[in-house]
């Protein structure tokens, strides 16, 4: 893949390229009607069959908005005129099939829906009225089945939506039942759970509150109320999400679904696409040409320049069950604000930089500290208090702190600390295997000043952790109630060591430090007797780079009461 600067987001022209050049490479891997995407063999838990059609569907996040915008590119619009005929059509060797209950193929249908939505010309006028009867039959397969009850419910509104707007029966109930899940969803202070109970995560930007203005975009006459409470809640949300942010582009790698990657931005792009002036054009404009030009330029391609699962280079490791080799093409929602014309003031917009914010910042209603440092936002967070069947979502949830610039570590097994690779966790060594936290207590307290939270590794090991944020880092203090005798490693953020460049480990009395050209992160017992060492976790658990360190302090824990006190710090 090429380079991408900043150049490349400022104008339309420039832009449209650039999503062709990110898209462009798919094009020899459609199947001969257009309805598949092969561009790989690994998979998911669900249907091998489902893999080329979600392939299929999600660069229309992209080329929809591209398209809409005035955009031509006459071999994609054949593709997938020939593609939604051939994968609707039950006669079609390439028949996408029906569906059953809880289906993969519910998430592509809002792919599709938003183009039915957004640019009917090029994704439903074209097709013959059989083609759209089948299409049509096809879509209403979400009707007849049901639907997650998380996120999955906007795929089912925004499916009904397009049905409705084409002129063609839709399932009024089903729509209601749907808009009525995700008002439940909502919390407060613009933030939604996903699902009852679920997380406050990347899928509020990726999903709740972004397909909730386009919503607002499309039925603002028949539902009014909501619209406007969609678009306030819109409005409040980007406050606190605008925090997430580096100078650089970047965000903290957190929570699931980190393959989508650049998607961390479709907030804003829809933002853009929908009116909605949550920031002044040219903040929001150098917000997402930072971003676009940070994810674009790291080694996230493979050798044909498709994108690969993983998140800053290709890792199976951190990838969920439901990760296929075209799941990373949901990233193309970045590319939403190509929808505007070309006299949109935006064009003309210069990228601006973020607007002041302060350095440390409690988000209240997502649960979470945050501190920004130039190139390096770090969010300290208490953890879950509900574990679900999705993959590593104890790493992915439950340590002390994520940052933008180490991102964090996925465990290989936890048989070897090198392979649990604890970073920004407390891992004990007990009965031969290690041990971090998972869920946390429901009485857990979270301010400005310090997080409060307990929790249990295992059976006989409690632990009531206090952290608070400092200038240069944060100070973790565990009062660990032990049943047994073990040891307690307190890690810090995993720092790339690639063996190419320059780097340093130190380890030295109490404290241990990892420092390479792009910053540092040095840990130091300062209660409780602990050691400085630095691990070397087996490589590819980072999400971030593959090669790291991780600086620690190790301490003994004898049976009874004990506490031991741990200085973090980080550039």
């Amino acid at each position: 893949m090429r380079k991408f600067s900043i150049a490349d987001f400022s104008s339309k022209k420039a832009a449209e390229q650039a999503l062709l050049d990110v898209l462009n490479p798919l094009k020899p891997f459609y199947s001969e009607s257009g309805a598949r995407i092969h561009v790989g063999v690994t998979s998911t838990h669900y249907e091998n069959d489902t893999i080329p059609m979600e392939a299929f569907a999600r660069p229309l996040w992209g080329l929809v908005p591209f398209w809409t915008g005035g955009g031509s590119d006459a071999e994609f619009e054949e593709l997938y005129r020939k593609g939604l005929e051939a994968g609707s059509d039950p006669s079609h060797p390439d028949y996408w099939h029906t569906c059953r209950d809880y289906d993969q193929k519910f998430c592509e249908m809002a792919a599709i829906a938003f183009g039915m939505l957004f640019c009917p010309e090029k994704v439903w006028e074209p097709l013959s009225e059989r083609g759209k009867d089948n299409l049509v039959e096809w879509l209403w397969e979400i009707n007849r089945h049901e639907c997650c009850a998380c996120n999955w419910q906007f795929f089912s509104i925004m499916t009904n939506v397009a049905l409705y707007k084409a002129g063609r029966p839709y399932d009024k109930k089903r729509l209601q039942e749907g808009l009525d899940c995700i008002d439940a969803y909502y919390d407060t202070g613009g933030w939604y759970n996903d699902g009852n109970g679920g997380d406050k995560d990347y899928y509020n930007p990726f999903v709740m509150v972004t397909y909730g203005m386009v919503y607002a975009r499309f039925m603002e006459k028949e539902d009014p109320e909501r619209c406007r409470r969609f678009i306030e809640r819109a409005l409040t949300f980007g406050k606190d999400y605008i925090y997430w942010f580096s100078e650089d582009g970047s965000t903290f790698a957190y929570g699931r679904s980190m393959t989508y990657r650049f998607a961390q931005a479709a907030y804003f792009s829809v933002c853009v696409l929908c009116g909605v002036e949550v920031f002044p054009l040219p903040v929001l404009k150098g917000i997402l040409a930072r971003h676009l030009t940070h994810w674009l330029n790291l080694p996230i391609w493979d050798n044909a320049d498709i994108l690969t699962i993983g998140y800053a280079y290709p890792n199976l490791q951190m990838s969920e069950s439901y990760n296929a080799p075209g799941s990373p093409y949901w990233a193309m929602k970045a590319f939403m604000f190509l929808g505007l014309p070309e006299d949109h003031p935006f064009w003309a917009a210069e990228c601006a930089p973020l607007p002041e914010l302060d350095e440390r910042k409690y988000l209240e209603y997502a649960g979470m500290v945050l501190q920004r440092g130039k190139e390096n936002v770090v969010a300290l967070v208490p953890g879950r208090l509900v574990a679900d069947g999705h993959s590593h979502t104890v790493e992915k949830y439950s340590k002390f702190a994520y940052s933008s610039k180490f991102g964090f570590s996925i465990m290989r097994s936890n048989v070897t600390l090198a392979e649990c690779a604890p970073d920004s966790m407390l891992a004990f060594e007990a009965y031969g295997y290690f041990f971090v936290k998972d869920v946390i207590d429901p009485d857990f307290t979270v301010s400005e000043e310090r997080l409060i939270f307990s929790w249990s590794p295992i059976k006989g090991i409690y632990v009531k952790t206090t952290i608070e944020p400092t200038k240069t880092g944060h100070i973790r203090t565990h009062e660990i109630t032990s049943n047994v005798e073990c040891k307690a490693y307190d890690g810090g953020f995993a720092v790339s060591t690639d063996d190419r460049k320059p780097y340093s480990r130190t380890e030295n009395g109490d404290s241990s430090c990892v420092e390479n050209e792009d910053g540092y992160c040095s840990v130091r017992a300062v209660e409780g007797d602990g050691e400085g060492q630095v691990l070397i976790p087996d490589p590819n658990t980072n999400l971030m780079a593959s090669k790291t360190s991780i600086p620690m302090a190790v301490y003994a824990i004898r049976p009874g009461v004990q506490t031991i006190r741990t200085q973090v710090d980080y550039l």
